[in-house]
């Protein structure tokens, strides 16, 4: 998700928060992910001053998105809005998978944001809790990661025909070449970080909060976990070493 929005907005600056020391958020109690987000959410709000929020987190997008969107005075986006809009133009068989946490499949907050758009398309869902923990421990493209990928995602490659596919955790596109690989090419996989990048785009430009200049981005990057860890897995999809902060949350105030 940053990737693609430095990509694409290389004049903005980037305030990245991640809850390491608390991930994966997929089987947690729903209530437990909002009360987490909120936190994240006051920090940047609070401590960054922030102009826009990007809940880059599925589940948590599932899970609390509508009430901070509602509550907030800034544009706040999530990612499976995004990502259903992109599967449906993609689709030719209307028959589209999802794949995330245990958290983001119970929800069905992609089944609803999909039939919301087409609410003839035919949707089948799959939750995948090792592939979290996989991205985590930096095993992207061992033998190892394909064979757990293969034996995870077998009904989806062998009895279930689908074109299309979401993957619907801002982890899973770390992992995407080893899923296509075990997939095959016939089926398109949807990252939800590309359309969730255009749309923020969209929102700044349209809002005139864009910066329009030449200026260089200094992006910060924070996490409730280890630095070192966070540095080397961020170096992996940006490209660039950056210089991660250690935070404590919740703050010192508590949100009721």
């Amino acid at each position: 998700m940053a990737r693609e929005i430095i990509r694409q907005l290389p004049y903005e600056e980037i305030v990245y928060l991640g809850d390491n020391s608390r991930c994966p958020y997929g089987p947690r109690p729903i209530e437990q992910v909002r009360s987490f987000t909120w936190e994240m959410t006051d920090f940047l709000l609070e401590e960054k001053n922030i102009k826009m929020l990007v809940i880059a987190c599925n589940t948590a997008t599932a899970a609390v998105y509508e009430e901070i969107k509602r509550s907030l005075p800034i544009p706040v986006i999530g990612v499976v809005h995004p990502g259903a809009r992109s599967a449906i133009k993609v689709t030719k068989t209307g028959h589209i998978g999802v794949i995330g946490t245990i958290g983001t499949i119970q929800s069905e907050a992609y089944n609803e944001a999909l039939l919301s758009i087409d609410g003839n398309v035919r949707i089948t869902g799959l939750s995948c809790p090792p592939f979290v923990p996989l991205v985590e421990s930096g095993e992207l493209d061992s033998a190892k990661t394909e064979r757990i990928i293969s034996e995870t995602l077998c009904s989806l490659k062998d009895d279930v025909k689908i074109d299309t596919l979401i993957l619907g955790c801002t982890h899973y596109p770390l992992l995407r070449p080893a899923i296509q690989k075990v997939l095959g090419n016939k089926i398109e996989l949807i990252d939800s970080g590309e359309e969730t990048a255009r749309e923020v785009s969209t929102i700044l430009y349209h809002k005139g909060i864009a910066r329009q200049s030449n200026y260089v981005p200094r992006h910060r990057f924070y996490t409730t976990g280890s630095p070192k860890m966070m540095g080397a897995m961020a170096s992996e999809w940006l490209g660039f070493l950056p210089s991660v902060t250690t935070v404590s949350l919740p703050l010192s105030y508590k949100r009721v």
